[in-house]
């Protein structure tokens, strides 16, 4: 021990360096980063030329809230032929025809009341068919009923009227009711219910849009290719 040592020779002895594994950590670290980057790129542009279209209709449909559809209100329900009792009066002078319509309104189940000569505010001076009388109410009910026995007869409403019978004047242009056939087609129909029109699509902005496909125009011909 303490003893000294000679070196001899023309070659040193060399210390080996120590790793750098610092250094390789971090570029191990950044080729991973960019390869996400590139994979994440990647799927952005798959995403964009098949599915992107559909992800944002999904979006879209997600962020619009659905429109409830409203209830319809309920119809009318017009009475029977037994419910409405007709008032009979001729505005023609052509006798017999208030009893003759009377009786065959009677056949065809309506109630029947009074039977008359035309009131003088209204003796002939109906031209046409004859006029339906009757109050307010009766626009869409008892009126609306009868009508289907005169289809060509004008209706008429008395704001100031009261009670529920209806009148039936007889004019110069009748040539008599309508065919049982054609009369009980026309009631079926007043007893059934009326479609609803159908609501138009609106866009979350309440801007209509139509279900027809986008058209583009043909492009303007060029001169001389005509």
């Amino acid at each position: 021990m303490g003893g000294q040592y000679k070196i001899t020779g023309d070659r040193y002895p060399r210390m080996r360096p120590a790793r750098r594994r610092g250094r390789l950590a971090v570029v191990a670290v950044a080729c991973v980063t960019v390869l996400g980057v590139l994979g994440w790129g990647t799927l952005q542009l798959i995403d964009v030329f098949t599915g992107g279209d559909k992800a944002t209709a999904v979006g879209a449909a997600a962020d619009c809230p659905t429109a409830r559809a409203s209830a319809a209100p309920a119809a009318v329900k017009p009475p029977k032929p037994a419910q409405v009792t007709v008032n009979v009066f001729n505005a023609t002078t052509r006798g017999g025809l208030a009893q003759k319509t009377a009786d065959e309104l009677k056949k065809r189940g309506f109630r029947v009341g009074e039977v008359s000569n035309a009131p003088k505010e209204y003796d002939k001076k109906i031209k046409g068919a004859g006029l339906l009388l009757g109050p307010a109410a009766s626009a869409k009910g008892s009126l609306a009923v009868l009508g289907t026995q005169l289809p060509g007869a004008e209706r008429r409403t008395e704001a100031a009227r009261e009670g529920a019978e209806v009148d039936l004047l007889i004019g110069d242009g009748f040539k008599g009711l309508a065919k049982p056939a054609d009369a009980d087609a026309a009631l079926t129909a007043l007893a059934a219910p009326q479609p609803t029109p159908a609501a138009e699509k609106k866009g979350c902005g309440g801007t209509a849009y139509s279900a027809a496909p986008y058209m583009r125009s043909p492009a303007s011909p060029r001169p001389g290719t005509m």
